[in-house]
Parts: C-alpha cells; sequence; structure tokens
C-alpha cells in the first residue's frame, strides 16, 4: 500500500494549519511541518539563506543542516507546535526566508514515506479528494503514476467564485521522481506527466486569492518578484534543491532570464488570452481581475529583472 508524508511550511499561520488537519484525517501516515523561522521569535530584519544543497541526498538520520532543529520539548500551550504534536507530527524551525519554496527540499528530505502531499496552511481536501486520497493508501498496488494533479478554485474571500478551474495544481507525488530548486513560484516538476484528477483542493486564505490588488498592493508580491529577479542573476544551483544538479535554468525562466522586458509585453497579452480561453473551455464566466492577475504580474516580474540585471552591470568591475 502506498504510504503518505504530509509537508506543510508555515509562518504563524496557527487556525488555517487547525483548519487543514482537521479535514485531512485519515489522509497520510506522517506529518513534518517546518516554521519559517522560529515560531516565539521577533521579526527578523532580512531573508536567511537555506543552504544551497541537494536535499536528496541527505537521509532524515543525518545531522541536520544549517538553521534548522527540531523542537523536541513539551510544546507551549496554543502554539504551532503544540498543534503539531496533538496530530502526531514533527516540528522544525527553519531559517526566516519570508517564503516557503527554499524549505520544501528539507522537508522532503524529512519524510518517512515516498508520496508526499503537499499543501498549504490556506488549502484543504474536499470531501471528494478527501475520500479519493483514502483510497488511494488503501489500494494494495503501487501506483505507476509520479504525481497527481487536482482543481484548484478561486476564492474571493467569503466563497470559491470557479468550480472547474484552474486545473493542474500538483498536490500528490512520489518524490523520487520529482526535481526542483527552491525558488517563488517554481513547482515540482515530475519526471512523467501526472495524472490529472478532477477534484477539489479547496484554496481559502484569510483574503481573496485572486485580483489585481494582490499584484499591485500586496508587499509579499513585491516581495517574491525580487526574489525570483535575484534569483536569477545566477544559476538554479545556487538554490535548495531536490535532485536538481544542472546550473541551468528551466525554459520559461531561461527566456524570462534572456529577454526580460520582451517577456514583460508578451505576457501582458498573452496571459490573460490564455486565461479567458482556460475559463471558458472549463464552462466558468470569465472573470475580468482574475484574467489580469498573471500577465500583471509577469509584466511587472520582467521590469523588475531587467532592474536588477542593470544593477548588476552597473557594479561590475570594467
Amino acid at each position: 500500500m502506498p504510504r503518505i508524508s504530509l509537508v506543510l511550511c508555515v509562518y504563524r499561520e496557527h487556525d488555517l494549519l487547525k483548519r487543514l488537519l482537521e479535514n485531512a484525517d485519515d489522509c497520510y501516515d506522517d506529518l513534518i511541518v517546518v516554521h519559517d523561522g522560529p515560531e516565539e521569535g521577533g521579526q527578523a530584519d532580512g531573508a536567511a539563506e537555506v543552504a544551497a544543497i541537494d536535499y536528496a541526498e541527505r537521509m532524515p538520520d543525518r545531522l541536520l543542516p544549517s538553521g534548522y532543529r527540531q523542537l523536541l520539548d513539551a510544546p507551549l500551550p496554543g502554539t504551532i507546535h503544540a498543534l503539531v504534536h496533538q496530530y502526531g507530527g514533527r516540528f522544525f524551525e527553519g531559517p526566516r526566508c519570508f517564503q516557503q519554496e527554499p524549505h520544501w527540499p528539507f522537508t522532503w528530505s524529512q519524510a518517512r514515506e515516498e508520496w508526499v502531499l503537499r499543501l498549504d496552511a490556506d488549502e484543504f481536501p474536499s470531501a471528494g479528494l478527501r475520500s479519493w486520497l483514502r483510497a488511494f493508501r488503501a489500494q494494495t498496488e503501487l501506483p505507476t503514476a509520479s504525481g497527481y494533479t487536482c482543481i484548484w478554485p478561486l476564492w474571493d474571500g467569503l466563497r470559491a467564485v470557479t468550480q472547474g478551474w484552474p486545473g493542474g495544481r500538483l498536490f500528490l507525488f512520489d518524490r523520487r521522481r520529482v526535481r526542483f530548486f527552491g525558488m517563488v513560484e517554481q513547482t515540482p516538476i515530475p519526471d512523467g506527466t501526472p495524472d490529472e484528477l478532477r477534484l477539489v483542493l479547496c484554496h481559502q486564505p484569510t483574503r481573496k486569492s485572486y485580483g489585481v490588488r494582490n499584484i499591485l498592493v500586496r508587499r509579499q508580491a513585491y516581495h517574491w518578484r525580487r526574489v525570483i529577479a535575484q534569483s536569477l542573476l545566477g544559476k538554479a544551483t545556487d538554490l535548495p534543491r531536490w535532485r536538481w544538479s544542472s546550473e541551468a535554468w528551466p525554459d520559461q525562466w531561461e527566456r524570462l532570464r534572456l529577454h526580460p522586458l520582451r517577456h514583460s509585453l508578451t505576457t501582458l497579452v498573452r496571459y490573460p488570452l490564455h486565461q479567458v480561453r482556460g475559463m471558458l473551455r472549463a464552462g466558468q464566466r470569465p472573470i475580468l481581475s482574475a484574467c489580469l492577475n498573471p500577465g500583471l504580474h509577469h509584466f511587472m516580474l520582467g521590469v523588475r529583472v531587467f532592474a536588477e540585471q542593470r544593477r548588476r552591470r552597473r557594479h561590475l568591475p570594467s
């Protein structure tokens, strides 16, 4: 029977994590939670670095890499540590990165099972997906797929505003058959095409999950674009990674790195059209702000990459 490790990276999201765990009963065999920085610590002035190594080569019984520690003492009541302990999980504190992707390779290295259930604190499986996960764990034969994708509906802060769109959210995968480097907005790359499920993973943050405000007003979006732009000044192997040995960037990042302004202009037009087409094919009436969201984000991302590259050239010795 395939066994599953549920792995999460959180930052002071106690109530959201509690909702997730309450809705994921009997969906996993092993729980690992990493907190982005100390749970009870103060706000860090700047982001710390995670060791730029391939964590697939590190076994869980080895010494923890620099910056990580597992909390083994009795947890304080009301903490995320206590919540994880209540559900029989293991709780780690890592460097404060202001993002979760750099922590993923570490969490996967700590998983006791080969199948990884990758969820965020503001997500939880729908009733249908929950039943599917239980059936997945109960099957007698090992699955042949490298992973599985699901539907990830848009959320307006009060309710889901789409049903069958967008799809393609990789939520479950065999860690022996994916590759990854820990940069914002990078997702695990399966060795083969994952199986597509028409089941829903609920994504219900405390705000809208889409919209122009998320791009123009939310501070985290500016941070993410800065991190991506600065990462693209180097190599993919400069980042924490999982089964990733190439210094080169995947095609979509390489195009952005080589032609940032062209990327800005083309995605500003192409991405909204892609969104409209996808929503219509899914039988969904297009939502203007959702269609503009990725194009505007990538327009600003391309501009940021161009600015970082120009700044780097100015400071290089002649």
